[in-house]
This record gives C-alpha cells, structure tokens and sequence, in this order.
C-alpha cells in the first residue's frame, strides 16, 4: 500500500497530457496496490463504473452516456465524488492495463490514470491524479491528505471486490 500526496517523480508510467503532468499541476496523489487477482479481473470491476457506488463510498450518481453500462474510449460519464458533480471523460482506454480520463466542474479540472501490471500473484494497480483549478487547490490546502486517504479506500475497495470474484458472479444486487 502506498499514497503520497507528492509530486510523482519524473519516470511515472502515467501518459499524462503536458498540462497535468505533476511537475505543472498544484494538485497530484499517486496510490498503488498489490491485488491477488488477474488484470482482467480487476479491470472488469474498474470499467463498470455505474457500480463505484455499491462498493467505493466516494462516488455516487454514476451515468453513462447513452445509458452504457461500462466505460470506452470516449464514454462520458457524470457522477459526484469528494463533494463535486464531475462531467468525466475517457481519454485513455487500452484493457486490460490503462485507463484514464478527465473531469471538470466548476474549480475544479482533473485527469485520473489507472495502470494495471500482471505480477507472479496477481497484478499491480497505480493510480495518479493531477488537478487544477481554485477549488482543487483549496481542498488540497484545507485537507491534503484527503484525496490520497480516499483513493487509497478505492484501491482497497477494489482489490475486496476483485478478490471475491468477477462482477458477473457478484450480480448487480451484491453491496
């Protein structure tokens, strides 16, 4: 288990656009974990953001566009986490091992990157965020550990739901 709410050094894996690179953002957490699950597993959960909510208590109100059960290159999604109505977008989407998107609201402009890596037991999942914006800026001033703390709950989470199975043998009615 690892957080750092630092700067991410140079050589993150992470393909961030120039403008959110952690060396220009104000706002960056890194949070990784070891997961003894397959990648495909663990992606599987990830994608299917209409259920965050039954199993990461930082997010609610996820919808698709287009009322799609499961995020693509290009999905839009809405949904609330850390307080905000977010407006995402998926930019980044090669399965089983990276996805990332942006998000947007009022002071407040994030890119989230997740990277999965096949290890001996199972994988590794990274997960980084750079923010800007006057509202990101201030919670971070306010609360700097909060989004690390949260998104470390959301590996953790993850790694719980991974485990136990895949969402398919879960069923839509597990929480």
């Amino acid at each position: 288990m690892t957080t750092d709410p630092s700067p991410a050094p140079v050589l993150s894996p992470v393909r961030w656009p120039d403008r959110f690179r952690p060396d220009r953002a104000p706002v960056h957490v890194r949070n990784a974990i070891d997961i003894a699950a397959p990648p495909a597993r663990v992606w599987a959960w990830l994608v299917r953001a209409p259920r965050w909510p039954e199993w990461y208590r930082n997010s609610a109100g996820v919808e698709l566009e287009g009322g799609a059960g499961e995020l693509a290159l290009g999905t839009q999604f809405r949904w609330r986490t850390f307080g905000v109505a977010l407006l995402s977008r998926v930019e980044e989407f090669e399965a089983p091992e990276r996805l990332a998107w942006t998000g947007r609201s009022f002071g407040v402009d994030v890119y989230h990157a997740w990277l999965i890596t096949e290890t001996a037991s199972g994988c590794h999942v990274l997960t980084e965020e750079s923010q800007h914006g006057l509202l990101a800026r201030l919670d971070h001033r306010l609360r700097p550990h909060r989004m690390g703390t949260l998104h470390q709950v959301w590996l953790e989470a993850l790694r719980g739901r991974a485990m136990g199975g895949s969402p398919a043998e879960a069923g839509s009615h597990q929480r």
